[in-house]
């Protein structure tokens, strides 16, 4: 269905931008072609930084259809902490190996201050920029060969508890929660799902908007700021569309209590909605409650309000609660969950109770278990750490070997979170980073912010709870940071006072320390949560209420931390230009000279000798490293064979006739007869030309190539028959296996790898890199097994395809014979040799 409407960009006039597949697809190619004429390298990482709306999800699709890897960053937020924003976006650009970065027109200047200190990132464009096709070329591309272990993004987590990492999620990862998740809460395509989370956000990413593409389900989006600016918003497009799946996290259910007036909810009817799911932040008991006695009269019913349990980790959902069961809260005394970590049911009536919200139980194919510290599991009601595992689980942290390593314990996967499990339900109680150890007990920031934040004149949600070591005791100490407009001395006391007595409501003890700081204090992620560590960090510092340094300053200061790493980017252009000029004088000097004498001795294994002698001294001074494995396996010295080779680079001729210590002929297509200097120079060597074009000559050439290996001469065929910029391995043409086949010659397999990355196609530019060739061992007909019946071309096929298998496993590509349509549409027609 091309022309369905997929999705539906939310508009308060009604007049909906709609996006269909079809323009999805169109879209999506567009940006890739575009990709591809700057260069992408296969699986490098673009980084995307668009809002909300048609251009990133052109993006999104068009850096996969390229051969690369999408990473969703978020724009430019405040522009007091720009220089924060910068350094974060910097090291994500730098452990992703970022190339390019996709940005919009208003942050073009922001990202190229990124770019100064990217070390790899080399191009930003808009996407007007990428799209935009030259008279010459029509826009086609040529698309990757893509196995369900491949990486399909790489989701930054939001950093609450320290700098981004790069979880890697491949397409396996995502179709096993996408599905898991479907199968959970019984999606189909008669679904709409209505969102303004985030698309650099796992869940707007992944449960809004790639679950939504998988089931044919309509997406009716809006902006996040749309929603924030403007809450009823989100219930008025439920309402609208008759929206059955929406999700958010806890904060957007408060806002819309805190900010929407009755008398703007005339008419809402939200007996649509199915399932309202509520996760990616602590889910707060009160607001559930709350949520659902307000909008019952609106047709929210609360079996609808579905708490879940997910992270990036797990690519986004991990447990999900039983369909109509509604929210589940569990009372437990408060002190000996403190002290002892069990969760005891209170009694009814008992005041002195922590609440936490039942996540329900993982998700079909998942697991969850809670541990101690020393990953023994522990009985349901107490509390640890929570591990889980299933296919939908990371296979680590791109780059960032230390931190995969802490969050594997054997095949169990660490979620960073705590909590206890209940009759197969799980209960999260917090992040294990967060919680304050004070005096043996354990303090748990999430509830004792929710309660400071609903004292008058301290804005709530912008208040944060951590622990700091005291320098001179050693212990921990509890400290509150709370945001405020109130800046005279005496409002300012009268909030600490309120803010002491709240937390030893909740603790049992007042707080060591309490900071009033200013709005935009509190350092969050960009998807809410607070970032405890972050504002620990600022008040250990001591430079919360210092006044924000101008925006001028923040950025000339970044700007000139980025001038070494410009300095050293410049000096690497500068030397890797040098080493391409030094290459092509080196081997323009040496190969003159080397083909002169080619010419003029009269026999041809002088001829080769020369030639063999000159290569290796040429790949010595450029310092390209070749190594050569399975000289052994080559058949004995005047015994003839048929090499067949992968063919990756302009370089693999020189580099096969330098590392195979015998004479032979290439294979080569008439069409290079056509250049004298090249002609004459192949022709010293003994190459066979072929004609590919005319049948009846091709036909003749084919039966004097058997004729000419049946004299005893070794024939070397690139059986690909052309390379390309991409890496992988091409479908392979017949002539050298019919040849084995009809004559019962040996094939000798033959692996190149190194040369593409030294010198691509279409580029003229080489590089530094080793280069290996590796021999496999001879396969001949006998080899084979084959029936008394079968015919020369069955044999033919069983050659091919077992010199292929050996190619696969040694080549270190990927396997590009269903790509074989592809390869004759793209842009460029493919190098030929």
């Amino acid at each position: 269905h091309p022309d369905r409407t997929h999705i539906r960009f939310y508009s308060d006039s009604g007049n909906d931008d709609i996006l269909t597949y079809l323009e999805l697809m169109q879209g999506a190619e567009k940006v890739a072609a575009g990709l591809q004429r700057l260069g992408l390298n296969s699986k490098e990482s673009v980084v995307i930084m668009l809002p909300t709306g048609r251009e990133y999800f052109f993006s999104f699709f068009g850096v996969l259809l390229a051969g690369g890897i999408p990473v969703p960053v978020y724009p430019p937020g405040h522009l007091k902490q720009i220089e924060e924003h910068l350094r974060r976006h910097v090291a994500i650009t730098d452990n992703c190996l970022a190339g390019v970065m996709i940005a919009m027109p208003e942050t073009v200047r922001f990202a190229q201050l990124l770019k100064s200190q990217a070390g790899n990132l080399r191009d930003v464009k808009t996407v007007a920029e990428l799209i935009e096709t030259p008279d010459d070329e029509s826009g086609h591309l040529l698309r990757p060969a893509l196995i369900p272990d491949d990486i399909a993004f790489l989701q930054y987590t939001s950093g609450s508890t320290g700098m981004p990492k790069g979880v890697v999620l491949t397409h396996a990862n995502l179709l096993a929660n996408i599905r898991s998740m479907g199968r959970a809460i019984k999606v189909s395509g008669a679904d709409v799902f209505v969102s303004w989370l985030p698309l650099y956000h796992d869940m707007g990413l992944i449960g809004a908007w790639l679950g939504s593409l998988h089931y044919g389900c309509q997406l009716v989006l809006m902006p996040p700021l749309a929603f924030i600016a403007r809450p009823l918003r989100w219930l008025h497009a439920i309402h609208k569309y008759k929206g059955t799946l929406s999700a958010a996290p806890n904060f957007a259910y408060e806002l819309c209590l805190r900010r929407i007036e009755a008398k703007d909810m005339k008419g809402l009817d939200l007996s649509s909605w199915r399932i309202a799911f509520n996760g990616a932040e602590a889910i707060s008991p009160q607001t559930v409650k709350k949520f659902i006695e307000h909008f019952t009269t609106y047709g929210f019913q609360p079996e609808v309000m579905t708490p879940v349990y997910g992270l990036a980790e797990s690519s986004v959902g991990l447990a999900f609660p039983p369909m109509d069961r509604g929210p589940v809260v569990d009372r437990i005394q408060r002190v000996p969950f403190m002290d002892t970590g069990k969760a005891i049911p209170a009694e009814h009536g008992d005041p002195n109770v922590l609440q936490f919200v039942n996540c329900g139980r993982p998700l079909p194919g998942h697991q969850i278990r809670i541990v101690d510290a020393d990953d023994r599991e522990i009985p349901d009601r107490n509390e640890g750490r929570i591990q889980f595992q299933g296919p939908s689980t990371t296979s680590g942290y791109f780059r960032n070997p230390e931190k995969t390593r802490d969050l594997f314990h054997g095949q169990w996967l660490e979620s960073g979170d705590r909590g206890y499990s209940a009759d197969g339900d799980v209960y999260i109680t917090g992040r294990s980073k967060d919680i304050i150890i004070r005096a043996g007990r354990n303090i748990y920031p999430e509830e004792m912010e929710e309660a400071i934040g609903k004292i008058e004149g301290v804005r709530a949600g912008n208040v944060a709870a951590f622990g700091s070591t005291d320098p001179d005791s050693g212990t921990e100490r509890l400290v509150i940071l709370a945001e405020s407009r109130k800046r005279e001395a005496k409002a300012k006391e009268d909030l600490r006072t309120r803010i002491n007595g709240v937390v030893t409501d909740l603790v049992g003890t007042p707080p060591d320390d309490v900071v009033i700081a200013l709005p935009n204090t509190v350092l969050k992620t960009s998807s809410g949560k607070i970032r405890r560590a972050a504002c620990q960090d600022l008040y250990e510092r001591g430079v919360i209420d210092k006044p924000h340094r101008a925006v001028w300053f923040q950025v000339a200061r970044f700007t000139l931390a980025g001038m070494v790493p410009q300095l050293r980017r410049a000096m690497r252009k500068v030397a890797t230009s040098l080493y391409a000029a030094y290459c092509w004088l080196l081997f323009g000097l040496g190969g003159v000279g080397a083909g002169v004498l080619m010419i003029l001795l009269p026999v041809e294994s002088w001829r080769w000798a020369i030639m063999r002698f000159a290569q290796k001294i040429l790949t010595r001074m450029a310092c390209m490293r070749l190594r050569v494995g399975g000289l052994d396996h080559l058949p004995p010295p005047g015994t003839h064979c048929v090499f067949v080779a992968n063919h990756a680079s302009y370089l693999d001729g020189f580099i096969l006739s330098a590392g195979l210590p015998r004479m032979f002929s290439f294979v080569a297509k008439a069409e290079l007869k056509d250049k004298i200097t090249v002609r004459t120079f192949l022709n010293r060597i003994g190459t066979e030309f072929v004609e590919r074009f005319d049948k009846k000559k091709g036909i003749a050439d084919a039966d004097r190539l058997l004729r000419r290996a049946k004299s005893g001469r070794s024939l070397l065929f690139f059986a690909e028959g052309t390379f390309m910029r991409m890496p992988g391995l091409l479908p392979f043409r017949m002539g050298a296996f019919e040849i084995a086949a009809k004559g019962n010659i040996p094939i000798v397999p033959i692996a190149i790898r190194g040369t593409r990355s030294i010198l691509r196609s279409g580029s003229w530019f080489p590089r530094r890199g080793p280069i290996y060739l590796d021999i496999g061992e001879p396969i001949t007909v006998e080899d084979l097994h084959l029936e008394p019946e079968e015919n020369e071309w069955s044999r033919a096929l069983k050659l091919r395809d077992r010199t292929r298998a050996w190619m696969l496993s040694h080549c270190g590509e990927p396997d590009l014979e269903y790509e074989r349509p592809a390869l004759f549409t793209s842009t460029a027609p493919p190098t030929k040799t």
